[in-house]
């Protein structure tokens, strides 16, 4: 497919489309009738992307708040059929294997290893320590020292004194030893877990953004139409319900003029 002709397709709608662009950050992106194209799109995807745009855009059409709520299946496609969702899912995972967020969930693992080793270290000397519960020869200890501090930030500036005579300190959760040398090596590994549990708790974070973003309808049904281009085949496998109703739709004209545009594109 000629990406001129596809653009020019789109500009005939009415729609501005620009491909030398930022696209905020993303590789491509919809509002208002605007199609942007990030210049950073490898030239034997702009097609695919341009697809997925449009899919917003006609998805716009049938749901004009969909930017703000993120559509609904049951509109998109007529039905509430519970597969559907599963099935499209494992097209936007095809499309898209950032979706699977393997990095990030091999990230949360290597985290939780590390924490179980600080776990260990603190049990050589306090053998009945949980995370669960308080651990008060800790907490006692913690609330003289100013590594206090690091149970909250990995690195901490500190300062002291009055209005014309201040110190300041630097502390960092990588020089316990240095800053804090008679402090027990249990604690230290008290601090670090703690540490560590902050790092967890922002990659699940991070991973339950990705989520809620690629489970949005209206990025479920764009990765179908974006899916649907790089191998018709494969996606008609993995998810023969929903494309069955899609192609239904389809030729009902209820997605308008996405017909003409597969069309386009030998679809």
């Amino acid at each position: 497919m000629n990406k001129a002709e596809l653009i020019n397709y789109f500009i005939s709608l009415g729609l501005e489309v620009h491909t030398g662009t930022k696209a905020r950050g993303h590789q491509g992106f919809f509002i208002k009738n605007r199609i942007d194209i990030s210049k950073n799109v490898p030239e034997n995807k702009v097609v695919q992307t341009l697809l997925h745009e449009f899919a917003h855009y006609i998805h716009s059409k049938i749901e004009p708040d969909m930017n703000k709520t993120g559509g609904s299946l049951k509109v998109l496609f007529q039905s509430e059929n519970p597969v559907y969702k599963e099935e499209l899912m494992k097209v936007t995972n095809f499309v898209d294997e950032n979706s699977l967020c393997i990095r990030l969930y091999e990230h949360k693992d290597r985290i939780k290893s590390k924490i179980k080793e600080q776990e260990k270290i603190i049990r050589q000397d306090y053998p009945n320590f949980m995370r669960s519960k308080k651990f008060k020869e800790f907490d006692k200890y913690i609330r003289k020292s100013q590594a206090k501090y690091l149970l909250r930030y990995d690195r901490v500036k500190v300062v002291e004194g009055g209005f014309f005579k201040k110190t300041v300190k630097l502390y960092s959760i990588d020089n316990i030893e240095a800053d804090f040398p008679d402090m027990p090596k249990a604690f230290m590994s008290c601090i670090r877990l703690k540490s560590l549990q902050r790092k967890q708790a922002r990659v699940s974070a991070r991973i339950n953004r990705y989520k809620k973003y690629y489970e949005k309808p209206t990025e479920l049904f764009a990765r179908l139409v974006e899916g649907l281009y790089i191998d018709r085949e494969w996606v008609e496998a993995i998810a023969p319900n929903v494309t069955k109703q899609f192609y239904d739709l389809l030729n009902d004209g209820y997605y308008m003029e996405l017909k003409k545009t597969l069309q386009l594109c030998n679809l």
